[in-house]
């Protein structure tokens, strides 16, 4: 659709015009059973954008989302953490440590950290590809002086 877009109109549709394409896809499959929440993002003339779209063709803007089974999870973590003046490292740091905890505590999540970073002016940067999340997970763990198994609080013979 945006390519059909672009040769009728001459350029690239924006972001928004784009996020809208996709939910009005979805608005046509409402009621079909379809399951599907994504952040749709990309850069135009204004500026990256962030948009969050669901298969009931819900369409919201915002400057972060959590989607999926894991989301209430990624949420946790993002809630307490985030700021907006954030450093592109800390940002970073703070999205691998959601998603780390997203799909550590939801087996449906899957098992690695890819963090991409969208530019205003439309790159997109490979930051990390395929961190494995348990290893993420007893680092975290350790971090905090813990095992990571659960097992801290047990009496040493039951270890």
């Amino acid at each position: 659709m945006c390519r059909v877009y672009e040769l009728r109109n001459g350029n690239a549709p924006s972001v928004a015009m784009a996020s809208m394409m996709l939910c009005s896809i979805m608005r046509q499959y409402k009621g079909y059973g379809l399951s599907m929440g994504t952040m749709f993002t990309g850069s135009d003339k204004t500026g990256a954008s962030l948009y969050y779209i669901d298969n009931d063709a819900t369409r919201l803007r915002g400057r972060l989302f959590a989607v999926g089974s894991g989301g209430t999870f990624a949420y946790g973590v993002l809630d307490t953490n985030y700021r907006y003046d954030m450093t592109l490292d800390e940002a970073v740091n703070l999205g691998i440590r959601a998603i780390a905890s997203a799909t550590f505590k939801d087996s449906a999540s899957g098992g690695v950290v890819r963090v991409y970073h969208v530019t205003n002016n439309g790159n997109w940067n490979l930051i990390h590809d395929a961190i494995d999340v348990s290893e993420l997970h007893y680092e975290f763990e350790n971090g905090k002086g813990h095992r990571g198994d659960g097992r801290e609080n047990l009496p040493k013979k039951y270890l």
